[in-house]
């Protein structure tokens, strides 16, 4: 019996009435599933990924290795004051206690602090030889009066400097510090300005550093997003072992460097394998941890078709031969060190010009082929080292700080931010005291 028109387009209605449930089943079921992966990350955010984790036989007992030597507190070099608590009788019954000894104890304890006032009174008048001339206290950073007559001194706005640039606190949560522990009011948008004024009277140091930077044998940097208002813009870092300069910039650039360095940087950059830093004419080395991070997807890759990654493994030996050539150079002559460097320039050369077995090989040959003559600078100049491990680290507390804050709201802002962060950095480094020194470059210089 054949079906009539009526029926072919009942049948048709039917078809688009399931194929728009089915439709309606699978965006719920795509909703689903998404939802389900994001509560399995928010689970697994913080654990280690799987191929990261050490088998149970490798892992290391906690604690320190047996025989190490003890960890305590010291007994303090100076004591403030020594305080008695005599035993005259049993403090539960009253009855006598015999057998007494001494049992000392050394308790550092913070007492409650205030904020010292002090009402400054200066004199300005005209001196016959100088011209006008003014009375100075040692706690004043400024010469304002009337509404801006009410200051914080040096060490009180060292401290939230070393509070945001050191501790790494937000501006808001440095303001509640700074309230709850001294007593000091201090708006958000009043900190803000702080930091500014202060930046600004740290000019002549940010150029000491900047001129270290310049004239040191290896730099390393790198370089995050960051946020100015919104964002596009870029942080840099260049840093050495007793230097650490932060550039904040809209480019992410090769000018950017040029501008930082200057034209007559002779010194060697170390830096990962970012296009911008390929056309500086600068003297250059490559970080090694970065083509082994490369090379190891490469040899997933290979390894997940069922191929064996020789020439990867070749590769792989000698970009960490060179690692421990750089380690081990101080253990060698000159002459056993240049005949191994020598060694591992023949090496290059030959894993170069072989013909690789798979197309992923070919890849990372091709990327280290492209980065030949920066393969081996950490061997040229002993101050570069192999990885540009340092660069990163002097950046992971800047990230941090991104993400807390989303970087800086205004240009004057970012100014105040790469200033200050680039000079607690360093001091740090040369092991000077960055609150001492920030203070002593806040008072007002003493009239001769």
């Amino acid at each position: 019996m054949s079906e009539g028109p009526d029926d072919i387009e009942s049948l048709r209605r039917l078809v688009g009435d399931q194929a728009a449930v089915i439709e309606r089943l699978q965006k719920r079921v795509d909703e689903l599933e998404s939802q389900l992966r994001q509560a399995l990350g928010e689970v697994a955010r913080f654990r280690r990924r799987g191929e990261l984790k050490r088998p149970e036989g490798e892992k290391k007992s906690p604690g320190r290795p047996k025989g190490h030597k003890a960890e305590y507190r010291p007994v303090p070099e100076a004591v403030d004051r020594q305080e008695a608590v005599p035993l005259e009788g049993c403090p539960h019954c009253g009855g006598t206690v015999g057998h007494v000894r001494e049992c000392v104890q050394y308790i550092e304890e913070i007492p409650p602090s205030k904020p010292v006032t002090v009402k400054v009174t200066t004199y300005c008048g005209v001196c016959e030889a100088c011209g006008p001339v003014r009375s100075q206290h040692p706690w004043q950073t400024s010469t304002a009066t009337g509404a801006a007559g009410t200051q914080l001194g040096p060490r009180a706005q060292a401290i939230a400097v070393s509070l945001i640039h050191r501790t790494g606190l937000t501006i808001r949560r440095a303001c509640r510090v700074l309230r709850d522990l001294w007593g000091l009011a201090l708006s958000p948008g009043g900190l803000t300005q702080l930091l500014e004024r202060v930046s600004q009277r740290m000019n002549d140091w940010h150029e000491q550093v900047l001129e270290a930077i310049r004239t040191s044998a290896a730099v390393h940097v790198d370089e995050t997003g960051w946020y100015v208002g919104t964002s596009g813009w870029w942080l840099w870092v260049f840093t050495t072992p007793t230097n650490t300069l932060y550039v904040i910039d809209r480019s992410r650039g090769s000018e950017v460097v040029r501008r930082t360095l200057g034209d007559q940087f002779d010194g060697m950059l170390v830096s990962d394998c970012l296009g911008s830093y390929d056309s500086l004419d600068y003297r250059q080395h490559k970080c090694i941890s970065h083509h082994l991070k490369a090379l190891k997807e490469h040899e997933q890759a290979v390894i997940s078709r069922g191929e064996k990654p020789g020439d990867l493994l070749l590769w792989k030996l000698h970009l960490q031969d060179v690692i421990e050539t750089w380690k081990r150079r101080t253990e060698m002559t000159e002459d056993q060190f240049a005949s191994k460097v020598a060694q591992l320039r023949r090496g290059v050369e030959n894993l170069l010009n072989r013909a690789p077995p798979s197309n992923e090989e070919a890849r990372f040959r091709n990327r280290l082929a492209k980065q030949k003559d920066r393969l081996l600078g950490c061997l040229e100049e002993p101050a570069a080292e192999p990885t540009n491990n340092r660069a990163e680290r002097d950046l992971r507390p800047a990230v941090i700080s991104r993400k807390l804050s989303c970087g800086n709201k205004t240009e004057t802002g970012k100014t105040a931010w790469e200033t200050l962060r680039s000079l607690v950095t360093t001091a740090i480094k040369q092991g000077r005291d960055p609150l001492a020194e920030i203070a002593q470059r806040l008072t007002l210089k003493t009239a001769p």
